[in-house]
């Protein structure tokens, strides 16, 4: 899955990944290959991301949108920082 992470200033990230957890409106929720189309607001937490390669990075958003089509994922986030 190509993943996408967009923030108002810039693209932050932008990678293949195998899965992607999420925090949204109404709990916690994760997006693996083939996922049904989606589009979910999100809340103030951490993205999990684990790549192709076994890597797991985290980000913290202050909330946004998520939507993912055809393995395609894209965040609009309001705000996102890199933590490990």
């Amino acid at each position: 899955m190509n993943l996408e992470i967009i923030t108002p200033g810039k693209k932050i990230y932008t990678h293949e990944i195998s899965l992607i957890q999420l925090p949204g409106s109404k709990g916690s929720f994760e997006i693996l290959q083939n996922h049904a189309p989606i589009v979910s607001t999100l809340e103030k937490g951490k993205i999990k991301i684990v790549e192709n390669n076994g890597k797991t990075i985290f980000f913290d958003i202050s909330g946004g949108v998520v939507e993912c089509r055809s393995n395609n994922i894209v965040v609009l986030a309001d705000w996102c920082q890199n933590s490990l």
